[in-house]
């Protein structure tokens, strides 16, 4: 494997500018090779014409005749090149500043001189106007020998001009690559020294959030024992109780010692458990940092509810669950910070690692293409630079595994390292294996099923009408949603191919993180089971079961995977099916739940999933028809409730995702977020046009949702483009674009954008009301909604695409975990009554 597919398979994505340009000093040697290369000499034509000194050739072949034929013609020859290289290089001083030791300038010496009676001459600065002197004498006198001692003319060589500006050449890219050299290596070391101050910085401020935790977690002597035995907590309060009062000084942890006030607080009566821990903590100069007293309280209450379930109910109520719930987000934000920081310092570690190669690498083939030995003594100097010499990235890196094995793995460094340094699932072959049988088999079945439609003539105008009713709306949401999955699987594979981190933007898991294969499984198992059941329930309908009986089968299918993914066994992507569920209750919940990328991202996709949301509803008013018996099938196609609740369910995931951006706007007082809410919020508005539109079908309310899809089409696809993507650029060098690619042909972006713009107008099809039959209009609109869909799927790429370029402009390939404290002002503390710390 050649080492520049090395480096960039290895490189930290968010930092490849800051790595070495292997690639470009790779180039540039590779010029000095070609430019090193001797070309061979053309033939003469013979047939040219007659000259003036044919006569003399004819006679010097004459003279010529009568003497030896001298061996070293060829020799001369080939060694002019050469030698005229050597001359032009004699002594040329190359300055570098970073190479001496004491901070003196050196000269490096990269070329051998002829001889030392030259050396006195090519030192000083007319060096290469005396090269050129020295090398005409020689080639003068060279000719003059070949004149005499040949039989024949020697043959054509090139000009003393012409190598003379070759040489030239090759010695301006000689300075031209050590001076890369030398900005790539103060690059790398500015780099380097940069992220190292922020990871020590970062590192001193959790030493002092963790001494905090711990020094809170002694305060409620009494109890404390209660806690050490609450599941919740894990070892970390081990480590903060009596038999283990707090850091001591062994190993690496250097925790200064814990205030005296809080240490001899006294465990004297109940109320001290039910003190409130953040009066406790401001009266020495300590404040929490997290969410406001509403929500502190609306997730107290939850946690509260939730323990209530099992463990019986406590004495000191609400207030008590508030400060343990307080405590135990304080402790895993710590936890989190610390895992972000190990991360951190192994990147630091292989940046360093993978640039010391690619300097030996380079430094290696300039040596070999020059024929010289330059590289021993710049090798030197980049072993004592900066980035290779500093220890400590790694002496930090000791201390954080010390750290976390002590306070948060109960000294077993087996589970820290676990938790540290997670290891990634190898792709599995039986994976593929089971997607490549799943998709074979859903095509057999999907041509069964085909083939049996015909058979059982179930398109006759009778039955057809039937059967779509009950059977179209939950098996198309099976379709939506197995499509929605298969793009998701593209969109990993793309992603994983352009080295863009989207486990990094959503905050997954690396070691749970789901993989597009474990995607296209999940799709194919989805199809395949859905196109079994649509043939199962068509032969029961064909042979005359009960109709009732057999209009059961969707909705069977349709609680089994339900009954799936709320399953509480670790089987079948536990971890994933968790997220899910989180997901959607932070989406449904917007506005008192915080919107992070991934909850954005999602909420972004259920607004292309309006049509599968219209479907959940169309099922569940069949199935509660059908077995509850509360109303009349009818009422599920004509009722005016009915169709009134299909456009509130499509006018949610608009609202959820406004409530997103508001939310987001309050905590990060961003006006784009604003103006995003407005794009969802004319949306909305297009929803209730539509439902007047329905109710009164004149020319009025027809202008209304023409007039309103229109201003929200523009709205959004400038807000695509522009916002979302980054494109429409006209100061960028890619034209209309933006600067960072992924893809190497623009003609991809171009067609994305033509593509999107015909797809965001294809609600033309809804307003304009083409006559079309009712099957014919069940079918265009699974094909409008699986556009939608698709669409929806490529934007994905780029949205990440433009995220990830974000991130790489900003060198960020670490998240920053927010620290549950903060240092007061020493003033306000004693106005507490308290000590500063």
């Amino acid at each position: 494997m050649k080492f520049s597919n090395e480096l960039e398979a290895r490189l930290i994505p968010e930092w490849k500018a800051a790595f070495v340009d292997y690639g470009r000093l790779k180039k540039h040697v590779e010029e000095i090779k070609l430019l090193r290369k001797p070309k061979r000499p053309q033939q003469a034509d013979r047939n040219s014409g007659w000259s003036i000194f044919d006569h003399i050739h004819s006679m010097a072949k004459k003279v010529a005749s009568k003497f030896p034929k001298s061996t070293n013609t060829t020799v001369i020859i080939q060694g002019e090149r050469k030698m005229f290289f050597n001359c032009c290089l004699l002594r040329k001083k190359l300055q570098f500043p970073w190479f001496s030791s004491d901070g003196r300038d050196q000269d490096l010496i990269f070329f051998r001189s002829p001889g030392p009676f030259f050396s006195p001459i090519f030192s000083q600065h007319g060096a290469l106007t005396i090269s050129f002197c020295f090398f005409f004498l020689l080639l003068t006198a060279k000719s003059l020998s070949l004149s005499l001692l040949s039989l024949s003319p020697p043959p054509p060589s090139p000009s003393l001009f012409k190598l003379f500006m070759i040489s030239l050449s090759m010695i301006d890219r000689c300075e031209h690559i050590l001076g890369r050299v030398n900005e790539e290596l103060s690059k790398v070391n500015q780099f380097h020294q940069s992220r190292e101050n922020d990871f020590l910085e970062r590192g001193d401020t959790l030493r002092e959030q963790l001494q905090i935790l711990l020094d809170l977690k002694r305060i409620p002597g009494k109890d404390r024992g209660r806690r050490r035995d609450h599941p919740g907590f894990n070892a970390a309060s081990a480590a903060a109780s009596p038999r283990s009062p707090g850091p001591s000084s062994e190993g690496t942890s250097n925790f200064p010692e814990a205030p005296t006030e809080l240490l001899e607080t006294p465990a004297e009566s109940p109320e001290t458990t039910t003190e409130d821990v953040t009066t406790v903590i401001e009266r020495n100069g300590v404040c929490f940092v997290g969410p406001t007293k509403l929500t502190w309280m609306i997730m107290a209450v939850a946690s509260m509810l939730s323990e209530c379930l099992v463990n019986p109910i406590r004495k000191e109520g609400l207030s008590g669950f508030i400060n343990r719930k307080k405590i135990r987000d304080a402790e895993e934000m710590i936890r989190g910070a610390y895992k972000e920081l190990y991360r951190g310092l192994g990147f630091l570690r292989t940046y360093s690692s993978l640039n010391a190669m690619a300097f030996t690498k380079i430094l290696n083939k300039f040596d070999k293409v020059t024929e010289r030995r330059a590289s021993t003594g710049y090798l030197e100097k980049v072993r004592e630079s900066h980035f290779m010499s500093s220890d400590k990235v790694v002496r930090l890196m000791d201390e954080v595994e010390s750290i976390f094995t002590k306070h948060f793995a109960n000294n077993d460094r087996k589970m820290a390292m676990k938790f540290l340094e997670p290891q990634h699932d190898r792709d599995s072959h039986v994976i593929t294996f089971f997607v490549g049988l799943l998709t074979t088999s859903f095509l057999t079945l999907f041509i069964i099923y085909v083939i049996l439609i015909h058979v059982t003539g179930i398109f006759n105008p009778t039955l057809i009408m039937g059967y779509v009713e009950t059977v179209y709306p939950i098996f198309s949401i099976f379709t939506l949603w197995s499509l929605h999955l298969f793009m998701y699987g593209c969109n990993l594979f793309l992603w994983k191919s352009m080295r863009i981190s989207h486990n990094f933007i959503f905050e997954f898991s690396y070691s749970t993180a789901l993989k597009y294969r474990d995607a296209f499984l999940i799709c194919t198992t989805f199809m395949t089971a859905t196109v079994g059941a649509m043939i199962i329930h068509l032969l029961l309908r064909a042979n005359n079961f009960s109709p009732s009986l057999v209009d059961t089968i969707p909705g069977a299918l349709l609680l089994i995977f339900f009954a799936v993914l709320v399953c509480p066994i670790d089987i079948f992507y536990h971890s994933t099916r968790l997220c899910f569920i989180r997901v959607m209750r932070n989406i449904i919940f917007s506005p008192i739940y915080k919107a992070p990328m991934v909850d954005v991202f999602m909420a972004d996709q259920l607004t292309s999933q309006i049509p599968l949301l219209r479907h959940m509803e169309s099922a569940a008013c069949y199935f509660l028809a059908g077995i509850f018996k509360t109303h009349q099938y009818e009422t599920c196609r004509s009722g005016r409730h009915f169709r009134e609740l299909a456009y509130v369910i499509s006018f949610l995931p608009y609202y959820w995702r406004a409530m997103q951006c508001a939310r987001r706007w309050i905590e990060e007082r961003d006006a784009n977020h604003l103006a995003n809410m407005g794009k969802y919020m004319t949306a909305m508005v297009v929803a209730w046009a539509r439902i007047m539109y329905e109710r009164h079908p004149d020319h009025l309310w027809f202008g209304m949702v023409l007039t309103t899809s229109v201003l929200a089409t523009v709205y959004q696809l400038y807000w695509d483009f522009v916002k979302d993507w980054g494109f429409l650029n006209p100061k960028s060098k890619n034209p209309w674009l933006r600067d960072e690619l992924v893809l190497k042909r623009k003609t991809i972006y171009y067609i994305s954008i033509a593509l999107n713009v015909v797809l965001r107008v294809a609600w033309v099809e809804t307003v304009m009301r083409f006559h079309v039959g009712a099957v014919e209009s069940r079918l265009l609109e699974i094909l409008l909604a699986s556009l939608e869909v698709v669409r929806r799927g490529y934007w994905n790429f780029y949205r990440l695409e433009k995220e990830h370029a974000n991130n790489v402009s900003k060198f960020k390939a670490v998240k920053t975990v927010p620290l549950p404290f903060c240092k007061m002002d020493p003033l306000g503390a004693k106005r507490r009554g308290g000590t500063t710390p």
